[in-house]
């Protein structure tokens, strides 16, 4: 039977993505950000162009420009950070007056095409401010945008080309912060859960702990008493308490490394719920089974087991962290074959795919236990994405170890 089978067996791997609501980790999160973010400066366009050919003088240019690269500067600090890092509140009202301050001045004193500032400092208002205070602020910049409008020089027509954009950019942005907002409170309460599992596992193992070395302990302590009692006078009674004695802390010392390696081994159950939490916060959709099918035609042993259930961290692992995937399907099901029947898990996504690098530690580790527990393991391409196959052997009932 053999052991792992590959078309390609380089782990698969992608760039570093940007999530949504964190602030960037490192250099490229931080460019890919700031461009998805500096991508809509491209409607700047009026007032650099007026800059270019609207008649005005040197100082006018060389102010304009400055007041520019100020308004675009301030804004990326409202937008950029603010949806990742916040400001405090004070910071952002400071901010925002800021912006508000440079639109209307440019535009009074360059002209109409300047006005289209005021589409950012809506935006700016509905990305930084609390949706009650957007719900404010934004109609106030609409209107600011009118009013300023009416005494600039230039062509009347953006008042009425920029007043819609205006408005629902701004509102747009508020529920882009509410996404964020509500992806970050999700975070933090999948970690609360996270903590409380690990807190409830800790007391679980604190109880068992004490149920079972509390009754073996404290047998011994009052049997060393009795002995140090009957040893000048008895000292055969005394060497059958010392007998006694180490009986019980044998019997605990193997209570012991039972109740240890119980917790220390794999159940299929457990990774499958694992596997979704995992996969759901990574932003991957999943579909799993919801258990380990109850009509098996054959026992599961233990030793398979925990075989199927190393291969289901692997392989979700793989998929969090190389694969750029944006959907991953397992699946869990009895299989005939010529060798005899089996459980195959199939885990399978929809990402970059393999390449050519050798294969690494996991896939080698992984196979050495499917050999040991008589599985197999084959791992393909499957256009888009990878394809990986586990099978571990069905005991008739009754035979499972």
């Amino acid at each position: 039977m053999s052991g792992v089978r590959t078309t390609d067996d380089r782990p698969h791997e992608v760039g570093p993505g940007v999530p949504i609501g964190r602030p960037p980790e490192n250099r490229r999160q931080v460019l890919v950000k700031l461009m998805w973010t500096g991508i809509w400066l491209a409607y700047l366009g009026a007032p650099v162009s007026d800059l270019g050919d609207g008649g005005h003088g040197t100082a006018a240019v060389a102010l304009g420009s400055a007041g520019l690269a100020a308004f675009v500067a301030v804004y990326l600090a409202l937008v950029f950070r603010h949806t990742g890092r916040a400001y405090s509140a004070g910071t952002v009202r400071a901010l925002l007056a800021g912006v508000f301050a440079l639109a209307a001045c440019l535009a009074l004193t360059m002209g109409s095409p300047w006005l289209v500032l005021f589409v950012y400092v809506s935006v700016s208002a509905g990305a930084a401010l609390p949706a009650r205070q957007s719900a404010v602020a934004i109609p106030v910049a609409v209107g600011a945008l009118a009013l300023v409008g009416t005494q600039t020089r230039g062509d009347d027509g953006y008042v009425l080309a920029l007043a819609a954009p205006a408005l629902l950019g701004g509102f747009a942005m508020v529920g882009v912060s509410q996404l964020v907002r509500t992806m970050v409170e999700l975070r933090q309460a999948r970690a609360t859960v996270a903590t409380l599992a690990a807190n409830e596992e800790r007391l679980r193992m604190a109880r068992d702990l004490h149920d079972l070395l509390g009754h073996s302990l404290s047998l011994i302590t009052l049997k060393s008493e009795l002995a140090g009692r009957m040893l000048p006078d008895h000292p055969g009674r005394a060497a059958e308490q010392v007998e006694d004695i180490e009986r019980v802390s044998r019997q605990a010392l193997t209570d012991v490394r039972e109740a240890v390696s119980g917790y220390r081994r794999l159940t299929l159950p457990g990774e499958l719920a694992g596997a979704r939490t995992t996969l759901a916060v990574a932003g991957i959709a999943a579909r799993l089974p919801d258990a380990v099918p109850g009509d098996l035609p054959g026992a599961l042993a233990p030793r398979s087991e925990e075989a199927l259930a190393w291969s289901l961290r692997e392989a979700v692992t793989n998929v969090v962290r190389h694969s750029g995937a944006r959907n991953c399907a397992v699946a869990l099901a009895p299989r005939q074959t010529l060798d005899g029947l089996f459980l195959q898990l199939t885990v399978e996504d929809d990402g970059r795919g393999l390449g050519t690098a050798p294969r690494g530690n996991g896939l080698t580790g992984l196979g050495e236990r499917l050999d040991a527990a008589g599985g197999t393991l084959d791992l393909r391409s499957s256009r888009p994405g990878v394809a990986l196959t586990v099978r571990v052997p069905l005991a008739a009932r009754g035979d499972a170890v």
